[in-house]
């Protein structure tokens, strides 16, 4: 029996054959997580709506996972225009307002797929 567990967000679907997440043992890798919020199937236009689905998409992610955003040890920022890295930064900011307790982070231009503007990958430590 494999020890790995996927992990998946109610009504954020992938094109590919892939889950979410994957957690073995305390350790947790996302996936790429977009700001499609998982009621509606939108993904919404405006870059700072879309970010703050996608922080909250990270917070229902992580409590699947068994945790908390305050597990989150780095996040991989996939912007698909520098322009966006302003949005990410509002949410990152409200979910880590400590400047002294925030998980390692690195944002790189991408050429992300259609009209997502941004995407995480997250690891944790639980």
């Amino acid at each position: 029996m494999s020890k790995r567990v996927s992990i998946e967000l109610p009504g954020v679907p992938h094109n590919a054959p892939i889950p979410m997440g994957a957690k073995v043992g305390n350790v947790v890798y996302s996936s790429g997580i977009s700001g499609r919020d998982g009621a509606t199937g939108e993904l919404p236009a405006d870059p700072d709506r879309q970010a703050e689905v996608l922080f909250d998409n990270i917070r229902k992610f992580m409590e699947l996972a068994g945790g908390s955003p305050d597990d989150i040890v780095r996040m991989t920022v996939y912007l698909k225009e520098e322009e966006y890295r302003d949005a990410i930064n509002k949410p990152w900011l409200e979910m880590f307002p400590d400047e002294h307790d925030r998980p390692a982070r690195h944002a790189i231009k991408s050429p992300v797929r259609g009209n997502v503007l941004f995407q995480i990958e997250v690891v944790a430590v639980l």
